[in-house]
């Protein structure tokens, strides 16, 4: 697959930075009614940590997160596929990801109706078409049956809303959420704004393919069988049931529906870990099990790992939460996609919201991995060319692990880092990590810092 051109990535960012302003987010001292002074000090965070089951993780340290705010891929769901997602995990507390594990299933398995074969590169070739055709369908059943009468559609689900795929099979715009924590460490769903983000010009607008698989005639093919390499342990544990069940209520409704080309679709689940180890052993069962697709990785560095050997294997990849802009021109074989935006939207979402609050001194603390490092660098670029000058940015990097032990690491990683922080006297603290942002916090309230509560 191509990588998006300079062009496109320059439209990308003027769309997102036209939009926020649009919607009352300019570089103002207003955020959300309050009035804020460069002299506050706030917590920011990124799609890693703004979410309810982050906060479960700071029980012991009521109101830590208050006035934290922060940016996730997030389109407005709607009450229904709510209630439809804990049909499947009544337990869930958080929904991010969830619209993109929706849609990643429903578009490959629409490839596959389009192709007429559930063939990993017959499935390929039909990725980015059934998502940028003419004529809109927004429901399982209504793109099926275009699927399977040969006509013209394209997709629109719950978060695949705005346009199509680009010719590196991504989204060309997408919705963001400006998430804001509240007193009691959950999202204050009342201060939730959306955004929109990316250029739609950038969606690829070549003819899909002809259907290249045998099943022309509508005689039954073999079954398409998905398997999921999403997180059930690791640093990302905590935002895998959303994407899990999401995931799975899609092929539940698309075997209601009928099914891709007369046969039930099946699935196999595994865990990807949040580590590159523990996935490659998942992928490497999911491979024997012959799934044709495979839904993940969870995290972006996971995915690099990862795609390799899929590719090698033959299997189409799309994940529903790696966000890194490494992928987007990554050496896939043209067999890795996504239904997550890259971070070069969401760099520019959260360096305007940290302006918009009237910040100039900012210290960003991230993941040395392939999410950490690109995001971070991506917002201090684009803080950069907002005005704020290099000296007054501090970009520290800690060790990227699976597993965190707090009390080991907090002293070893995250203590020196919060001394350092403290001795910047930043006023904007940006957390790019997972759930060991929770440490990181902590750690910097040790050390004397603590952002005033919302």
């Amino acid at each position: 697959m191509r990588a998006r051109s300079a062009k496109a990535i320059v439209g990308a960012i003027t769309a997102i930075g036209l939009l926020l302003t649009a919607s009352g987010c300019g570089s103002t001292a207003q955020s959300n009614g309050d009035t804020e002074t460069k002299s506050d000090i706030r917590f920011y965070g990124s799609d890693g940590n703004m979410a309810n089951s982050f906060g479960e993780a700071l029980k012991d340290s009521p109101a830590v997160l208050a006035g934290m705010k922060g940016t996730t891929p997030l389109t407005p769901l709607s009450d229904d596929f709510k209630r439809r997602v804990r049909s499947v995990d009544s337990g869930l507390t958080d929904f991010n990801y969830a619209g993109e594990a929706y849609d990643a299933v429903v578009v490959a398995a629409l490839a596959a109706e389009a192709g007429k074969s559930v063939e990993s590169a017959s499935i390929a070739k039909q990725m980015i078409g059934v998502t940028t055709g003419e004529n809109v369908c927004d429901t399982i059943s209504t793109c099926l049956a275009a699927a399977k009468s040969g006509k013209d559609f394209k997709y629109r689900g719950i978060s695949l809303r705005r346009s199509g795929f680009t010719d590196a099979g991504e989204p060309s715009s997408a919705m963001y959420g400006v998430l804001n924590f509240g007193r009691n460490n959950t999202i204050d769903e009342a201060k939730t704004e959306f955004v929109g983000a990316g250029d739609e010009k950038t969606e690829n607008k070549a003819a899909a393919p002809p259907a290249s698989g045998g099943n022309k005639g509508g005689a039954k093919g073999p079954a398409l069988k998905f398997g999921l390499l999403l997180p059930k342990t690791g640093a990302l544990a905590f935002q895998g049931p959303p994407m899990f069940a999401a995931a799975k209520l899609a092929i539940k409704e698309i075997n209601e529906a009928g099914g891709v080309l007369g046969q039930q679709v099946l699935v196999e689940e595994g865990d990807d870990g949040t580590n590159p180890d523990t996935a490659k052993a998942t992928v490497e069962r999911l491979i024997s099990a012959n799934v044709q697709v495979i839904i993940g990785a969870g995290a972006s560095g996971v995915s690099k790992a990862v795609i390799p050997r899929v590719a090698q294997a033959g299997k189409v990849m799309i994940s529903p939460s790696a966000t890194s802009d490494e992928l987007t021109k990554f050496d896939d074989k043209g067999l890795f996609f996504r239904t997550s935006p890259p971070d070069v939207l969401q760099a520019k979402a959260i360096a305007d919201i940290i302006m918009r609050d009237g910040h100039t001194k900012v210290a960003i603390i991230a993941r040395d991995d392939t999410y950490g490092s690109g995001l971070s660098e991506g917002v201090r670029s684009d803080l950069t060319a907002a005005g704020i000058k290099p000296g007054n940015m501090q970009v520290l990097k800690y060790e990227a692990k699976d597993n965190y032990d707090p009390k080991a690491d907090a002293a070893k990683l995250f203590a020196p880092i919060a001394g350092q922080v403290k001795a910047f006297e930043a006023t904007a603290i940006l957390l790019v990590g997972f759930d060991e942002s929770a440490l990181v916090i902590k750690a910097l309230v040790t050390a004397g810092i603590k952002a005033p509560t919302a």
